[in-house]
């Protein structure tokens, strides 16, 4: 192959296909393991805006490749957050197509048959290196300020060898060849012309020992097959474009024009990221914000009306939308923005309209029948339910260090408990009381506290007073999203973690669920008598 390549599309030309060109089909395909991020939402509505102001189409695909991690109940998730900012697609996993399936997992035979194409086409090749191997050449790589980068070694292993080992059933995995030397070079059609070395591109694999693919050789595949004419995604993917050109190239099909986005950013500048952001879309959903009023937001977000306005629906971005508009300067996602815009919104209502959409709120996902097992038995007047589910129905009050004084843990400790527990609901894949309860009790266990004491901060955290409803349940009702907010916006009140104390507090953390893991094993060995 060429050490160069490139889009078909100059840079920064007009975003108007050329008369004749096949039609506009974008994606998004976001991966079901996790909660439904604000930057799957915003990199989904520039890819819809755009098909749509083509003409064209616009798609979703579930990359699950990660079986370990992806479950059915994110994907419900991320696609009931995308309809609720009124992003629609034309094809996709519940609602179908010609180009399905639309689930990676459901595709495993057509990638293991073009994996076993460029194996024989000597483009790829069976890797049998054991995870200690690549470890420890990778530690030499860094060691002497090298890339790290697969060295090639299986790559030298005569076809028919390679074939008596896997009819062994020796684990392998199948790498791409890429080439040493030279520079790649593509045109993004937002960036311009962009180079890469060659020498910095690993032997990605394609296809894992499971026998599932990677990202990379699923993304190609997926995107030919599936006519994909247009790939807009995020900038932390333009170093993946030489490996996915050279499989482009070696499958001799032709390569999407490719346009990447800016991420993200706090007002830090930092990337986007749930350790100082709520970032999913969920937590806005259940504070109230209105959809319109985020998809206006993120369509904010590197973007501009021709006019400058501000305030424009998604059918009058459409109406404007050109790719020349957008600025590749990071956007910053500033929640006090967010906030104006949004109440520019709820002033714009009518007050039967404003009436409406609050009942409609108040009542989602039977959010008030919810509470009645919470507050049956304490209440003796329905004037009495307020005062009790008051941070349950709204914000919680703001906090500051004193709320925590009276707490039977010190200050230090506190933070300590907070921090504990927000890694681990961040870590955590279900949400229901049970679960909560469960890594409260591991938590308080491995330091050595008994569950009211450890559980008195959290209190404070969730509701903002020492005493409130069941915690458990109520952590459960608010969900995940809102409650590691208020576990983050508890720990600001306390002073904040720094960097020192991270790292102080990510070691014992650790530690904590190493021990408690361990702990776990011993006891089903215990149990199966071996």
């Amino acid at each position: 192959m060429s050490s160069t390549s490139s889009a078909t599309s100059p840079a920064r030309s007009s975003s108007n296909p050329p008369a004749g060109a096949k039609k506009v089909r974008t994606r998004i395909a976001p991966s079901p393991t996790g909660d439904p991020h604000m930057g799957t939402a915003y990199i989904a509505l520039f890819n819809m805006v755009y098909a749509h102001s083509q003409g064209g189409e616009f798609l979703v695909r579930i990359e699950d490749t990660d079986q370990a991690r992806s479950t059915p109940e994110s994907e419900a998730t991320i696609l009931d957050a995308l309809r609720w900012l009124n992003i629609e697609w034309t094809e996709g996993p519940d609602v179908g197509g010609p180009h399905g399936p639309y689930r990676q997992s459901e595709r495993q035979d057509i990638y293991r048959g073009y994996a076993d194409q460029l194996v024989s086409q000597g483009d790829a090749f069976p890797c049998f290196c054991s995870n200690e191997r690549l470890d420890e050449m990778r530690a030499t790589q860094r060691a002497e300020g090298k890339t790290t980068r697969y060295d090639g070694l299986c790559q030298s292993i005569a076809p028919a060898e390679a074939a008596k080992q896997i009819a062994a059933g020796d684990a392998h995995v199948i790498r791409l060849v890429v080439p040493v030397d030279g520079t790649f070079s593509f045109e993004d059609a937002l960036r311009g012309t962009i180079e890469i070395p060659w020498q910095q591109v690993d032997m990605q694999i394609l296809l894992k020992s499971d026998g599932m693919p990677t990202y990379h050789l699923a993304v190609v595949v997926d995107d030919h097959l599936m006519e994909i004419s247009h790939v807009m995604r995020g900038e932390e993917w333009i170093n993946s474009v030489p490996k996915h050109a050279r499989l482009y190239d070696a499958l001799g099909w032709e390569m999407p024009i490719h346009a990447h986005l800016p991420l993200l950013r706090n007002p830090d500048s930092s990337k986007l990221s749930k350790r100082k952001n709520p970032t999913s879309v969920t937590y806005y959903r259940d504070m109230g914000y209105l959809p319109e009023a985020v998809a206006n937001y993120l369509g904010r977000m590197g973007w501009s009306m021709p006019d400058e306005r501000e305030i424009f629906s998604l059918p009058e971005m459409q109406d404007a939308f050109s790719l020349e508009r957008i600025s590749l300067g990071g956007p910053v996602f500033d929640i006090d923005k967010l906030n104006w815009l949004n109440g520019e919104y709820l002033r714009a209502l009518s007050e039967d309209e404003f009436a409406e959409r609050a009942i409609a709120w108040f009542t989602q996902g039977n959010r008030l029948r919810a509470l009645v097992p919470l507050i049956h038995q304490r209440t003796n007047r329905f004037a009495d339910i307020a005062p009790q589910v008051d941070y349950l129905v709204g914000d919680r009050a703001d906090l500051t260090a004193d709320d925590f004084d009276h707490k039977r843990v010190a200050s230090d400790q506190a933070r300590q408990i907070l921090d504990h527990a927000l890694r681990s609901f961040d870590e955590s894949r279900g949400w229901e009381r049970d679960g909560i309860f469960a890594i409260c009790t591991t938590l308080a266990e491995g330091l050595e506290l008994k569950l009211k004491d450890f559980l008195g901060p959290l209190f404070v955290a969730i509701g903002g007073k020492a005493v409130t409803l069941p915690l458990f349940d109520s952590m459960a009702l608010l969900g995940a999203d809102v409650t590691r907010m208020r576990l983050r916006s508890a720990l600001e009140a306390l002073g904040g973690v720094s960097k020192k104390e991270t790292k102080r507090f990510e070691k014992s953390w650790r530690a904590l669920i190493a021990r408690s893991e361990a702990e776990i094993v011993t006891v089903d060995k215990e149990d199966s008598g071996s």
